[in-house]
């Protein structure tokens, strides 16, 4: 996949790959998206990673769901539904975000007391602040407060924010305001430079 792919904004029926050559580029392919993604993905603290999307990401994913489940034309549909709603359109960042503890009993206890959190989610560029916005499709916070482990998170940015973004040297910071949570980092110049490349 050449680096223009990663400006496209949808996965259409014509992108997805006959399943017989896919298998046969999987090794391929993988690693490739392996180094693609090195500075796509950003640690939050001592259990949180965001995994930035773009369509890239999201053409690899839909393709081995397919490869996986062997759903076959039924499955397509579904698979670009789920999707393409997370590569982001030109002003804004997507990630997905995951909560990655091994053990069963401790990741429950720890995500009870995370409810909200994907609605505490922020950019910080030069000291102004983007607030996440959680992917509408499902509630990820129990009625009881229990957080899902996987969150999936927009962060829409204004022209001017995003021009910003991509201003090589830019101080940019990713983190939560969750009180139980209040982890944050500053993104290495890979990392900004990487991401910024989502933005038209």
């Amino acid at each position: 996949m050449s680096t223009g792919l990663a400006m496209k904004k949808e996965i259409t029926r014509e992108d997805i790959l006959p399943m017989a050559a896919y298998e046969a580029e999987r090794r391929e392919l993988r690693r490739d998206l392996v180094a693609k993604k090195k500075f796509r993905r950003q640690d939050i603290g001592p259990v949180c990673t965001f995994y930035f999307e773009n369509y890239e990401t999201m053409w690899a994913q839909v393709h081995e769901m397919l490869y996986i489940e062997k759903g076959g034309e039924e499955q397509i549909a579904d698979e670009l539904s789920a999707y393409n709603p997370l590569i982001p359109q030109g002003r804004e960042l997507v990630a997905t975000v995951m909560f990655e503890i091994d053990d069963a009993q401790r990741r429950k206890t720890f995500l009870a007391k995370l409810g909200g959190i994907e609605e505490t989610a922020f950019f910080e560029i030069d000291g102004e602040r983007i607030a996440g916005t959680p992917e509408d499709d499902v509630d990820r916070t129990t009625a009881d407060g229990k957080a899902s482990s996987v969150q999936f998170i927009h962060f829409p940015f204004t022209d001017a924010q995003a021009e910003k973004f991509k201003a090589p040297g830019t101080r940019v910071i990713l983190g939560f305001t969750h009180p139980e949570y209040a982890h944050m980092t500053i993104l290495s110049e890979d990392a900004r430079g990487a991401l910024a490349q989502d933005f038209d």
